[in-house]
């Protein structure tokens, strides 16, 4: 069963963190530390790429990567 993207560019980065706040350490890994800037409640994924000059398309990859990952292993542990 393929795993759908929920996470989207156009999506607003205090809304992913909202998803499960251990997506914060993808966006670090980036380093993107909007996430605990004030922009993070209004900017997009997109544009938060686009100022840290991250390839946004595989940032979304990732971030889905590890969101469907964290919702796999909780659905396994129960």
């Amino acid at each position: 069963m393929k795993q759908e993207n929920k996470i989207t560019k156009d999506m607003i980065i205090d809304d992913v963190i909202k998803l499960d706040e251990r997506l914060g350490e993808v966006f670090m890994g980036f380093g993107m530390h909007c996430i605990f800037c004030h922009l993070g409640l209004e900017e997009t994924v997109e544009e938060a790429a686009n100022v840290h000059e991250v390839d946004v398309d595989f940032l979304v990859k990732k971030l889905n990567e590890v969101y469907n990952q964290y919702n796999k292993d909780k659905k396994d542990s129960k």
